[in-house]
């Protein structure tokens, strides 16, 4: 089920918190309460999916792109992720989420997330490739930037998040059916 408590005590949290410019990081404290865990006692990987929407939506409002986003009637879909799990999560273990947007293609918004439970002990890293989406089908990334106010050029993809692009470039869809 999703965590819609969850989802609308971190808007409520984060309801004064200053604007974000379209690259800063939105910081988030969560608990792994004790239905988000799988029968290994973890942080379940399906559930750390939709924990992180609780941050990248925040993160989404703080940095004007909702706003933009219902002004042009437009809708964001995620269209892609990639995620590498690296420590455990336990039942009330506390964590901190970092979100932020690293640039963009002609086709996709690329949003970095990951799960931290010290300064410095990264559990899971995560990037999603969002689209925006209109009638008439995906909306080019720069002009989602422009309606946010942003006029610059995005800044350069890492390679590994370009590599990845090109990998899902290459493969089939739809899926073989055999």
């Amino acid at each position: 089920m999703y965590p819609v408590f969850r989802f609308a005590w971190q808007f409520f949290l984060h309801r004064n918190d200053p604007p974000l410019g379209l690259f800063d990081t939105h910081l988030s404290a969560h608990v792994c309460w004790p239905w988000d865990l799988d029968f290994w006692m973890e942080l379940n990987n399906g559930r750390t999916l939709t924990l992180y929407d609780l941050a990248r939506l925040p993160l989404a409002k703080r940095a004007g792109m909702i706003a933009a986003v219902r002004r042009r009637g437009w809708g964001l879909t995620v269209a892609g992720t990639i995620i590498r799990y690296r420590r455990r999560i336990r039942a009330f273990d506390r964590y901190t989420m970092r979100s932020r947007c690293i640039g963009w293609d002609s086709r996709f918004i690329y949003i970095e997330q990951s799960m931290w439970t010290g300064s410095d002990d990264c559990a899971s890293h995560a990037v999603l490739r969002m689209a925006t989406v209109g009638p008439k089908g995906i909306v080019e990334p720069a002009l989602v930037a422009q309606e946010m106010g942003y006029t610059g050029a995005p800044p350069a993809l890492p390679e590994w998040v370009l590599g990845w692009s090109e990998v899902e470039a290459r493969r089939p869809w739809p899926p073989m059916q055999d």
